[in-house]
């Protein structure tokens, strides 16, 4: 049984997120508190396996909480409103340690927040999994049901460098090792998937680019890829790369989620396989689930690429790299390396 302990300000906010939590086999509400403060003095009386934590509170905010929770604490999903603020704070929780983040659906007191429910309870599940310090491995994965493709011959002549990552659950904690790595004066354009609700995205890029020698922005409809700036595809929508002209471009368009993601590692991966004359570096970090595998496997078949899963060793869930690490010629490596390999073959 998952132990919750729920944290809103709002009374509503707790009584329901408290019917959705109660309403299944696997997980009860604990303990509901009405501010971080609060919050802390249940934590230290007694132990949960994961808490909800609302980011904008009174007496103490959701970021002040996260810095307190002791080690052996609960596993945290943070629950924001899609203000530029309350975004910001979820990122910045993010990079603190909290598991996931749900967006309120419409401001602090959401009355349809009945809408994000089977995503609340699918995050708990995986916060709780997550919580327990040890990489996460996704057994939902067959052996059977993944593909395989004999390696290709790399070849770098007339090739325009271009960098692709995929990652889901703990992506921005990856990412803010992986991205401030990077040179800026880097030969290649990096476009980058990371499973976010509609305008958290923004809120990541703004946080990255602070931090990074390469610009990071959301990335935009139509607008030519350039090196040594990193796009994030904005939640909510699909991110393709395509090729006029000689430059490149990319297509961000509002449409159905594939495989149940929007943004889709997918999506991206495979629009860079269809490119001629363009050379696929690509990570897979952290995540539930499978996306990226097909779009792997045919970069793989169709592309001169070269490609990284994350480790087991390092990855908070490993599902997605997983799924990528099984297929023929991809190569797994831990966090920490991941820039390396992604910059190893440039020459400026």
């Amino acid at each position: 049984m998952i132990d919750v302990l729920v944290v809103d300000d709002s009374a509503f906010m707790r009584k329901m997120l408290s019917e959705f939590i109660n309403s299944q086999t696997d997980m009860t509400v604990k303990a509901a508190a009405r501010n971080g403060s609060d919050a802390l003095k249940k934590v230290q009386a007694e132990h949960f396996d994961v808490m909800t934590l609302d980011v904008e509170m009174p007496v103490m905010n959701g970021i002040d909480v996260l810095k307190k929770i002791p080690a052996g604490g609960p596993a945290v999903i943070m629950v924001s409103s899609k203000t530029q603020r309350g975004s910001d704070m979820a990122v910045e929780a993010l990079e603190l340690g909290a598991v996931e983040v749900v967006a309120k659906p419409s401001g602090s007191i959401s009355l349809d927040i009945d809408k994000v429910k089977e995503e609340f309870l699918s995050k708990i599940r995986i916060a709780a999994a997550a919580g327990t310090g040890k990489p996460v491995v996704d057994r939902s994965l067959s052996r059977a049901s993944a593909p395989t493709v004999p390696p290709k011959a790399v070849v770098h002549s007339g090739c325009r460098n271009v960098i692709a990552i995929g990652t889901s659950t703990g992506g921005p904690k990856a990412l803010q090792v992986v991205i401030p790595k990077l040179p800026a004066s880097l030969p290649a354009p990096v476009f980058v998937v990371q499973h976010m609700p509609p305008s958290f995205t923004g809120s990541l890029a703004r946080r990255l680019n602070q931090i990074s020698g390469v610009r990071v922005k959301e990335a935009e409809h139509n607008e030519t890829a350039e090196n040594g700036v990193v796009y994030i595809a904005p939640g909510g929508s699909q991110m393709r790369v395509g090729k006029k002209e000689g430059r490149l471009f990319l297509s961000v368009t509002q449409e159905e989620a594939n495989e149940g993601h929007r943004p889709s590692v997918d999506v991206l991966f495979k629009s860079l396989s269809a490119l001629k004359h363009v050379r696929v570096t690509a990570a897979v970090l952290t995540g539930m689930g499978r996306d990226g595998a097909e779009g792997v496997r045919q970069l793989l078949e169709e592309n001169s690429s070269r490609i990284a899963a994350e480790s087991e060793t390092t990855a908070v869930i490993y599902g997605m790299p997983k799924a990528a690490a099984r297929i023929a010629g991809v190569e797994n490596i831990a966090l920490e390396h991941i820039s390396a390999f992604l910059t190893r073959d440039f020459s400026g």
